[in-house]
C-alpha cells in the first residue's frame, strides 16, 4: 500500500513563467499564477501538474557530466513525428544535447530546456 501519490514535479527556473510557457508549447495545458515566483502548467493532456519555482541563482546541469548531475529529465513521449517535434521544441527555444546519429533508428532524442533542464523526446 502506497503513503502518497505524485502531486506535482516542480522544476527551478529563473523566470518560471517563460519555462512554463516553453512547456506549454511543448505538451499544452493552462498557465496558473503568471508572473508570480511559482507559476503551475495545469491540465496538460490530463497528466501530471508541472510547477516552476524561481531560482533566481540557478546552475543548470551540465548533461551528461558526473560532475554536475542533472539530478531528473523528463520523459515526453511525441504524438507526431520525432522530425517534426524536435523542429518544434528548438522552435520553442531547446537545445539539442544529443542528437540522432544512428540514422533515425534511435526512438528518443535528448534537449535542454530554455533554463538548461534536460529532457527527452521518446517516439511511441
Amino acid at each position: 500500500m502506497s503513503v502518497a501519490f505524485l502531486n506535482v514535479v516542480v522544476l527551478d527556473a529563473p523566470d518560471p513563467t517563460a519555462l512554463a510557457r516553453f512547456y506549454q508549447g511543448v505538451i499544452g495545458g493552462e498557465i496558473k499564477g503568471e508572473g508570480e515566483r511559482w507559476v503551475d502548467l495545469i491540465g496538460a493532456q490530463g497528466g501530471v501538474r508541472l510547477a516552476f519555482q524561481e531560482a533566481p541563482g540557478m546552475v543548470p546541469p551540465d548533461w551528461p557530466s558526473a560532475d554536475s548531475s542533472q539530478q531528473l529529465h523528463l520523459d515526453l513521449t511525441v504524438t507526431c513525428d520525432i522530425e517534426e517535434a524536435e523542429e518544434k521544441v528548438l522552435a520553442l527555444g531547446a537545445r539539442a544535447l544529443d542528437t540522432d546519429d544512428e540514422g533515425g533508428k534511435r526512438d528518443f532524442r535528448v534537449y535542454a530546456d530554455p533554463a538548461g533542464h534536460p529532457f527527452c523526446l521518446i517516439r511511441q
